[in-house]
């Protein structure tokens, strides 16, 4: 077993904890609202409630009508997982809850996510992807599936198969693309990913961004980076060897001698993703891993609930 997943049995348990002590006193919750459509007139029957006649259509054919209506779920949600290499990163703490590595906090804060929008009855899906969408489920709201998508999330996290040696690239911008394509409603697009890309790439995430924002979704960006290594570049100065989890290429360098253009080359690329995302009106959570759960997701849900 994973170290630190015993301490709460589950993912499924963990999450049902977290959502207990995050909801409760919440005045409102982080996602709601109903999704009502006009259906079609039937005639107004005496004695009925008044609120809902169509005193237009009265005014021209002065007859009684009432507006149906069809009640849609109140959300349709699909959660976005990167699970490419660069999103294990430390890759000794997988599955370490105390000191999660980016991919386990995505994990586990996806977790997070389905059980307050299965206590609200909404949709949801979850998608996994990194140089290719690898798996994608459709949206629904019930408890088989709640029970598929947390297996899901289990089997991901407890997958020890990666290999740093070969490449596990990320096309984050084609995923993006391609799911905007796919979601045929409205939907919240909650996104789990480090962003770990060249330049050149995230030109494109944007643009996938926008795609989505385009088709009329919701985005939420959640930027997951390790704080110390990846982006002060905090190493012991001596000769050191890197091994990018993406393509598997080895770099040996003295850190102090780069340390410092690689750090103001990182926090460029922050702003620069930041203030487009801003730009654009998605909602930018910026996920430094070391701070925890605590400080990181009580804030976003209190902020949520406070905006909803």
């Amino acid at each position: 077993m994973i170290a630190g997943i015993e301490k709460y049995k589950s993912i499924d348990f963990y999450a049902r904890q977290v959502v207990e002590g995050f909801i409760t006193g919440l005045h409102r919750s982080p996602f709601h609202g109903f999704s009502v459509e006009f259906s079609e007139h039937r005639p107004y029957n005496a004695g009925e409630s008044t609120h809902d006649i169509d005193w237009k259509l009265y005014g021209r054919t002065d007859k009684f009508y009432v507006k149906r209506f069809e009640e849609e779920t109140n959300l349709r949600c699909q959660i976005m997982i990167d699970h490419s290499g660069s999103m294990r990163f430390p890759i000794e703490n997988q599955g370490d809850l105390d000191h999660p590595n980016k991919l386990t906090f995505s994990i586990y804060a996806a977790a997070i996510l389905v059980e307050i929008l299965s206590r609200q009855r909404d949709a949801y899906g979850l998608t996994l992807f990194g140089e290719q969408i690898d798996m994608q489920t459709d949206t629904h709201s019930n408890f088989a599936h709640k029970q598929h998508i947390m297996q899901l999330l289990d089997a991901e996290l407890r997958n020890k198969s990666f290999d740093s040696n070969k490449p596990h690239t990320t096309t984050i911008a084609e995923s993006l693309h391609l799911t905007a394509e796919r979601l045929h409603k409205r939907s919240l697009v909650v996104i789990f990913t480090d962003a770990f890309v060249g330049k050149e790439e995230q030109d494109r995430l944007m643009d996938a961004l926008r795609h989505l924002k385009h088709c009329k979704h919701e985005v939420i960006l959640f930027h997951t980076y390790e704080t110390p290594h990846e982006i002060d570049f905090s190493y012991t100065n001596k000769p050191t060897e890197f091994i990018d989890l993406e393509s598997g290429e080895r770099l040996k360098v003295m850190p102090n001698e780069i340390n410092g253009n690689y750090r103001e080359e990182m926090l460029q690329q922050i702003e620069t993703l930041r203030n487009n995302a801003i730009q654009y009106h998605i909602d930018y959570e910026p996920v430094n891993i070391e701070k925890g759960f605590e400080s990181i997701m009580r804030p976003f849900l209190t902020k949520r609930a406070k905006h909803a």
